[in-house]
């Protein structure tokens, strides 16, 4: 099934890699061309251990941006890849989801923690400080909000919700904004993997 330009072009990409209709390479999500090598980052893991993008050479890697608190879209999104790791089944040792938390005020490293693995053990929560998640999402250009508390507004939190993924060399690949079609996103998983 191919993906038109026009969805494509709303989705937020590496910096100046485009994104091309992916039916051209039989993949079923957004493909970049060229891929492109993947900013590196640094941040928090929810054991509390400090998690480099570069340590996952070697694996898949999908790169998720979203907060515990989130009622629809996250939720959704990592239930889903928690589908593709079943229909994996072996394979899914060597893929790695890296769900990045903007909304670290709230998602402390215990809660991110039992939040991701709570969908698959081999989905990490990562957080970090306001401005180590502002570089980050500046590179890849995610956008995000958060609005606290006042009076006559509650807590909410806005986000792209841009899924990366990553082959095993760390060159950026892929990338979809929904994972709705969990058998097209296990193929392309499988893909990045032979």
């Amino acid at each position: 099934m191919k993906r038109s330009l026009a969805l494509l072009a709303m989705l937020p990409v590496l910096l100046a890699v485009r994104v091309v209709d992916a039916g051209d390479a039989d993949f079923k999500s957004g493909v970049f061309d060229p891929p492109s090598a993947a900013p590196d980052f640094e941040l928090q893991g929810s054991n509390g251990s400090p998690v480099v993008l570069s340590k996952f050479r070697g694996q898949v890697v999908a790169l998720a941006f979203g907060f515990s608190y989130c009622q629809r879209v996250c939720p959704v999104t990592l239930a889903n890849l928690s589908e593709v790791f079943k229909k994996l089944g072996a394979a899914a040792t060597d893929v790695q989801v890296i769900f990045v938390s903007v909304d670290p005020d709230r998602d402390t490293l215990p809660v991110l923690g039992a939040y991701a693995r709570g969908f698959a053990k081999q989905i990490d929560g990562l957080s970090g400080p306001p401005n180590g998640l502002a570089a980050l999402t500046r590179r890849y250009r995610v956008l995000y909000r958060v609005t606290k508390d006042s009076p006559g507004h509650p807590y909410e939190v806005m986000h792209s919700n841009s899924v990366f993924f990553f082959d095993r060399s760390g060159r950026a690949r892929l990338v979809t904004t929904s994972t709705d079609d969990v058998a097209g996103i296990t193929d392309d998983v499988k893909r990045l993997l032979d």
